[in-house]
């Protein structure tokens, strides 16, 4: 084997090491991920919005905010 092919072999095997510890690794608490919108404790829940987008080809693309 050349110095090429042993090359893309640590290249391959690095990758390879990255995906199997982002997979398996432990992940630290993140109150964005692990919460429902980010803050620490449950509060009075706001005004419910809901977005609605539509586009058609050829059209102009109409985004709708609804308050519900």
């Amino acid at each position: 084997m050349d110095w090429q092919q042993w090359a893309s072999l640590v290249i391959v095997a690095a990758a390879a090491g990255l995906l199997v510890r982002g997979t398996f690794g432990r992940r630290k608490f993140s109150f964005q991920r692990n919460t429902h919108c980010g803050c620490s404790g449950h509060s009075e829940p706001g005004p419910r919005t809901s977005i609605v987008f539509h586009a058609r080809k050829g059209a102009r693309p109409e985004v709708v905010v609804k308050m519900k």
